[in-house]
């Protein structure tokens, strides 16, 4: 059989991304044939024995498990949480192993896939894919045609960081409350980006959801539940 790199190994058998499984290695949590290697191993699956852990780690076949979870506020986006606050594992149980990919900071909500199929979080999450994510926001005050031209023109966040220009539109302007909604869709994955965004333009976020991650949306089902995913959803998440 082919040889192939440990760490994609690794997440084709559901222990994490592949960016997170190159960690475990040069941590020395991995052992192949009850050695620790370095980044850049590489094994054959059908011989070598891959440990993680202490744990042996079997090659699976290939049938993976692809969840979309409509993620409410206040659960962390993590297998396990130091603070043993609710993780979004806590409200997926399924028999099969599967993680986040990507995630949503604890007090956003809305659509976060979750899956046993380490290419597949390799692939959405990495930046040169460029999967558009589709945010609902409410801010505080009255946000202007003019401020969202600066958001589709890219906005200065992180100390010089320009964003890359994002698709933004009014949804509803609330004259009395001064609230406004705001559609913003990036492909990008900086960390809080899109309050950030928000925050560069002088607005204030109160209300944060994702409403969609490519064409793939949560508008049917209800906060705190999920359901698989079809091939031909995850099929066109990869396009």
């Amino acid at each position: 059989m082919e040889l192939i790199r440990l760490q994609k190994f690794l997440a084709e058998n559901g222990i994490a991304s592949r960016r997170k499984c190159e960690e475990y290695i040069i941590d020395g949590r991995v052992k192949v044939n009850g050695k620790t290697v370095e980044l850049g191993f590489k094994v054959d699956p059908e011989k070598d024995e891959v440990e993680f852990d202490g744990k042996i780690i079997r090659q699976e076949k290939k049938e993976f498990t692809y969840i979309l979870l409509n993620k409410p506020i206040g659960v962390v986006t993590s297998a396990d949480d130091q603070f043993d606050r609710e993780t979004v594992l806590d409200l997926v149980k399924v028999k099969t192993r599967v993680v986040p990919v990507g995630r949503l900071d604890m007090y956003t909500s809305g659509a976060l896939i979750l899956t046993d199929d380490g290419d597949f979080v390799y692939k959405v999450t990495h930046p040169k894919h460029e999967i558009n994510k589709t945010y609902t926001v409410t801010l505080v005050g009255i946000v202007s045609n003019e401020d969202v031209e600066k958001l589709r023109r890219g906005v200065e966040i992180d100390d010089g960081y320009l964003t890359k220009p994002a698709k933004a539109r009014i949804l509803k302007i609330d004259e009395q409350k001064k609230i406004s909604r705001v559609e913003i869709t990036i492909h990008e994955g900086k960390n809080r980006q899109v309050r950030k965004m928000c925050e560069a333009i002088g607005k204030k976020v109160i209300a944060l959801h994702r409403a969609k991650i490519g064409n793939l949306g949560v508008k049917d089902l209800k906060l705190g539940t999920w359901r698989y995913m079809t091939q031909k959803e995850v099929e066109e998440i990869l396009k």
